[in-house]
């Protein structure tokens, strides 16, 4: 049995096959145009190699409605070309195999939770801190889902008074991705973050706004983990600055084993940016009624 993931992003599609027992058979990456192009490249690809069911994690906002007309639509997005585009039932037309769809964010919550350093916990935040910042939510074992999959990249933050710039979230003032993104400190700074290893004011201003967001969702989700992934964290000063802001916010408050211990309450995503993959090719075998 071979199961497809497409880890669907907006510069690169990322398709593996897999077979069900997890050992990768295949993979290949091609660069995101638009649907146009890009589509049929991707359902030749799957097609060639006749895979049983097929998971699918994308860039958003994405329509997870099961009941809405426009469920696997990617929606809103600012992605140029792509928004209103129907994938998940475009890949399901085409391929007529059982197709699984989530957002991106959430299939890392997923690999971790599967294959990482989540899978001692029942419960966990994903975040992804990069060109953008999202969250995926698994609560009792399930990834959360409402109205709409979470958007925990613009819950509001308090701005330090050490910022010397504004937001870069054309909704909000001063919401997490807006101050914390990859193009926050670009706009801020004048470089981008990669450029700015060794300037200890960037990432101490990173881990301040980091750990708010860390502690909301502490106190709101009460996950037994949070685990942090994104291009923003490769940068290797940034762990230890959260871990001890964190400590800072919650003053106490929060009192359980988990949060007691941050060097195992807030980590580094453990599977070499596969994460997201992973998750996908999970969700092609729920997609079949299996599981790992």
């Amino acid at each position: 049995m071979k199961i497809g993931a497409l880890e669907a992003g907006g510069t690169k599609m990322v398709c593996a096959i897999y077979d069900d027992n997890s050992a990768l058979i295949k993979k290949e990456t091609f660069p995101t145009k638009e649907p146009s192009k890009t589509l049929p490249v991707l359902i030749g690809f799957f097609k060639k190699e006749g895979i049983d069911a097929l998971g699918i994690g994308s860039f958003g906002p994405v329509d997870l409605d099961k009941g809405s007309p426009t469920y696997g639509y990617i929606t809103k997005t600012p992605k140029e070309g792509w928004k209103d585009t129907d994938i998940a039932g475009l890949f399901k037309r085409e391929l007529k195999i059982p197709v699984g769809f989530d957002t991106d964010v959430n299939c890392s919550a997923i690999g971790e939770h599967e294959f990482g350093i989540g899978k001692d916990v029942d419960s966990l935040v994903y975040i992804t801190i990069g060109t953008g910042i999202g969250i995926g939510v698994i609560s009792e074992g399930k990834v959360i889902h409402g109205a709409m999959h979470p958007e925990g990249g613009h819950i509001m933050l308090t701005k330090s008074p050490k910022d010397p710039s504004g937001s870069v979230c054309p909704y909000h003032d001063s919401c997490f991705e807006g101050l914390c993104s990859g193009p926050s400190i670009e706009k801020r700074w004048g470089k981008k973050g990669a450029d700015l290893s060794d300037d200890p004011k960037v990432w101490e201003l990173e881990a301040c706004y980091i750990a708010q967001a860390v502690f909301t969702y502490t106190a709101v989700l009460s996950p037994k983990r949070i685990i942090l992934g994104g291009g923003v964290m490769h940068q290797s000063a940034m762990l230890p600055l959260i871990r001890e802001k964190f400590s800072e916010y919650n003053g106490g408050y929060i009192n359980n084993k988990f949060v007691n211990d941050p060097d195992t309450y807030i980590v580094l995503q453990s599977l070499d940016d596969e994460q997201g993959i992973l998750g996908a090719y999970i969700l092609g075998l729920r997609a079949l009624g299996k599981s790992v």
